[in-house]
């Protein structure tokens, strides 16, 4: 079964649950959430001229595709808001106000132990590049928000402080602090808010964030009371230097806890929906009943999304040194190949890694198939896969289809190829299977030049054979581990062929079905060139331990 069928089945399965009777735009969940929210302001009697969404964008570490995944699913629901014939626009909010915690891994050589506890935006950037540490974390996310054809409006944390686009906000919950405090103390139980107050002033003796510990507000001056005291991370305790000062909230030398500071912007900023993923389930909660029940403002609309976890089973973070960074998808895949991994599926923890870019490269091929009409489903379930090709491309999909070679086919052919003549022989390979007219030439083909360079890349960085991974009846099972048995005797391509319909005629397999089920273990595709002829050409070992690795999975 092909990633795009599994896809297509999980979708149906889950649309007929929610007893969905007539397509909405594109016929996607984004669709579906950007009528809701419709609905629901309309339910408000708020203003439907402009509906804003809403990302958050980190500045402490190194983005990874996670943090792409936040604005994508907030920009897909910003684009299906236009396509309702409503104003949309996304916020991308970089909270490089924010403190550093932990030096992130891969920069433990930048001496930044010493600015633990400070602002990202006032620590020098270690790259040399950007004015900030902050500027520069934040510039690679946005640097991939835009090879995706993203478009948002950008904030900075740090300048909307300064600029006291949030004072009234500020004031209103520094005003009901005890208020707040209560609500934290009722959603997660923590007491440190009927204490001091939800604001972290900027020391102005030491320069730190989080080792003051906020105690008074004087709402006539505008000023915040508060103790440099310390502050411990994790086990590791940041001297407080003990200076009693006092900041004006309109300096901007200060800011709001991530337990109040969203629903402040939500009301500043008009933010209508935002998406979230449940390792911040309890701050959207406290946030949401902050925003009711102290600002006044209705919260937006929600939708709660897992995290992506890397092969380990560990969740990908900025600080854990598992980090994988739009930038490295880049260099194996096309931006619409990972925003296909990010749209195609809302809900679930789903496991990636470097290793899965080939197959999203071969799905979106297949979603290309389905919007230019070569394959058909059933009519809603064409429009969805449609309209799904359409948010991977932001609306702007190629007039025409590209030229559909499978990833490990041009990877291995990139492999074999003389340096000298890489694209001539390329090309007589891909005439020859099919794939190419007789004297047409790559470079008259932009997105077959640009996948080339895809699997430059990958074959550079990666030696074996990337089999894509498939579940195997026992049939299946026993045809493959027969054709292992038969593979390092045959010595031309005609007996592979054979071997290949006597294995699975001897274990009672269509053999069609058996062909297809090697090139989408082999290709990641249902098919492909002469199955014997490109077995010889990869090289029977490679083969037989790509096999030999599919039949040993569970």
């Amino acid at each position: 079964m092909t990633l795009l069928h599994s896809y297509v089945q999980k979708v149906a399965q889950k649309l007929s649950e929610e007893t969905i009777s007539t397509t909405i735009g594109h016929g996607t969940w984004y669709d579906m959430t950007a009528q809701k929210v419709i609905d629901r302001e309309k339910q408000l009697g708020r203003n439907t001229s402009l509906l804003r969404t809403e990302m958050g964008l980190g500045a402490s570490g190194f983005p990874h595709i996670g943090s792409l995944g936040d604005a994508a699913r907030s920009n897909a629901v910003a684009v299906a808001l236009k396509n309702l014939g409503y104003n949309s626009e996304l916020i991308a909010y970089c909270d490089d106000k924010d403190g550093l915690r932990k030096v992130p891994a891969g920069l433990t050589h930048a001496n930044l132990e010493k600015y633990l506890g400070y602002p990202v935006s006032d620590i020098p950037d270690p790259f040399g590049c950007h004015e900030s540490y902050g500027k520069h974390m934040s510039s690679l996310l946005l640097d991939a928000l835009d090879k995706c054809g993203i478009q948002y409006k950008y904030y900075s944390a740090n300048e909307v402080y300064k600029k006291g686009l949030l004072l009234k906000e500020i004031r209103d919950i520094l005003s009901n602090a005890q208020k707040v405090g209560q609500i934290v103390k009722e959603e997660v139980g923590q007491e440190t808010y009927t204490e001091v107050l939800p604001y972290f002033a900027v020391c102005e003796k030491c320069g730190h964030l989080y080792t003051t510990r906020a105690y008074e507000f004087d709402n006539k001056s505008d000023k915040v009371l508060y103790k440099c005291i310390g502050l411990e991370i994790k086990g590791n305790k940041i001297q407080g230097c003990n200076h009693e000062g006092e900041v004006d909230i309109k300096s901007g030398d200060g800011k709001l806890t991530w337990k109040s500071e969203f629903a402040a912007r939500w009301r500043a900023l008009d933010i209508r929906f935002e998406a979230y993923g449940k390792d911040i389930a309890d701050s959207v909660r406290i946030n949401d009943r902050i925003s009711r029940e102290v600002l006044a403002f209705e919260p937006p609309s929600h939708a709660k999304y897992e995290m992506f976890l890397d092969k380990g089973g560990k969740k990908i973070s900025k600080s854990a040194g598992n980090v994988f960074t739009p930038q490295v998808w880049f260099q194996y895949g096309s931006p619409q190949s990972l925003l296909l991994l990010m749209l195609k599926r809302f809900v679930g923890t789903r496991s990636i890694g470097v290793s899965d870019i080939p197959s999203y490269m071969n799905e979106l091929d297949e979603l290309e198939d389905v919007y230019f009409d070569k394959k058909q489903f059933s009519q809603k379930e064409t429009i969805r896969l449609k309209g799904l090709y359409k948010y991977c491309w932001v609306m702007a999909p190629p007039e025409k289809p590209s030229i559909h070679v499978p990833y490990n086919l041009l990877a291995f052919l990139v492999k074999m190829a003389p340096k000298e003549c890489l694209h001539d022989y390329i090309a007589e390979k891909l005439q020859v299977y099919g794939y190419l007219q007789k004297n047409q030439k790559i470079a008259d083909d932009a997105p077959l030049v640009k996948r080339i360079e895809y699997a430059q890349n990958w074959s550079q960085d990666f030696e074996e054979i990337k089999e894509t991974m498939v579940t195997l009846s026992p049939a299946a099972r026993g045809a493959i581990v027969d054709l292992l048995k038969t593979l390092s005797e045959a010595d031309d391509s005609d007996k592979i062929q054979n071997n290949i319909f006597n294995a699975a005629k001897n274990n009672g397999l269509k053999p069609g079905d058996f062909f297809k089920l090697l090139y989408s273990i082999l290709l990641g595709v249902p098919q492909g060139p002469r199955l014997g002829a490109y077995i010889l050409a990869m090289g029977k070992q490679n083969v037989s331990e790509a096999l030999e690795r599919a039949v040993s999975q569970p």
